[in-house]
């Protein structure tokens, strides 16, 4: 009988902190600029990174200093990965709580943390860092992700 990995048998809860970092698969989607709609509350996502993101890599260049240096850099965890809606169906925390499986790209699966850039599901070559977009020219930056 073959065990299944842990990820399907721990709920979010149980998992260690190791575990719970691990989870991330390093697609970089929830550090991307988003705009609310003030009267809808809808959220408009766009090709802007949050400053810190390395664009080649996908990953915080100041990880541990991330939420000093961001004001608005919104700390991931247990009690809400189930109550922000924004983060991308795609989002390997968000199909966990849901009871999904992890995409067959994320590197928990392949052994590698290369193979989400090759399928095309992180942020490489597809964003600009938020350094290099004037704030008045943010919402020119507005476009649709395909999950």
């Amino acid at each position: 009988m073959t065990s299944q990995p842990w990820w399907q048998t721990k709920s979010l809860a149980d998992m260690s902190d190791d575990e719970w970092e691990s989870l991330c698969d390093g697609c970089a989607k929830c550090c991307l600029v988003k705009l609310e709609d003030a009267d809808t509350e809808e959220i408009y996502y766009t090709n802007v990174s949050c400053q810190l993101l390395d664009t080649e890599s996908c990953r915080c260049s100041d990880y541990a200093g991330r939420h000093r240096i961001v004001d608005d850099c919104i700390k991931l965890d247990r009690s809400n990965v189930n109550k922000l809606q924004w983060l991308p169906k795609s989002c390997s925390y968000r199909l966990v709580a849901e009871g999904q499986p992890l995409p067959e790209w994320h590197y928990l699966r392949t052994g590698s943390r290369q193979t989400l850039h090759s399928y095309g599901a992180s942020l490489r070559g597809k964003v600009v860092s938020e350094r290099d977009v004037r704030d008045d020219d943010i919402e020119d930056h507005i476009i649709k992700w395909i999950d």
